[in-house]
């Protein structure tokens, strides 16, 4: 299920201006240094990784670690969900978001396997 627009809207707060947001997806770290949530935004110019609240996982608070919009997010490997790494963390999420961390390297690595917007105006 995609993230609503009020979440956008939390996210677009903590990223720098002008910035515009792609792909958004809620995430949970696994490993060192511990479990937390967060969220994944990828946008025109980065891919940032925002902390939320403790009990509020729609609620991000600081921007924890931004990359540059060539950061590769896959291969999603599964152990026993699907898991990411993105720099040094690794990331389990739900599997209906598999299709958004495809999207978000098929724009940057493979933008021939991109359908055209069927909506380009919103």
């Amino acid at each position: 299920m995609p993230v609503t627009s009020a979440v956008r809207d939390r996210c677009r707060a903590l990223l720098r201006q002008g910035e515009e947001i792609r792909y958004v997806f809620p995430a949970l770290s696994i490993g060192p240094p511990g479990v937390a949530n967060f969220l994944i935004v990828v946008t025109d110019r980065s891919v940032s990784v925002l902390a939320t609240r403790m009990l509020r996982s729609d609620r991000p608070v600081s921007l924890y670690a931004a990359f540059p919009r060539a950061t590769r997010l896959g291969p999603i490997t599964m152990a026993p969900g699907p898991v990411i790494q993105v720099g040094e963390m690794f990331f389990e999420f739900e599997e209906e978001y598999a299709a958004v961390v495809a999207a978000a390297d098929a724009e940057v690595f493979d933008p021939e396997l991109l359908p055209p917007d069927p909506l380009p105006h919103l």
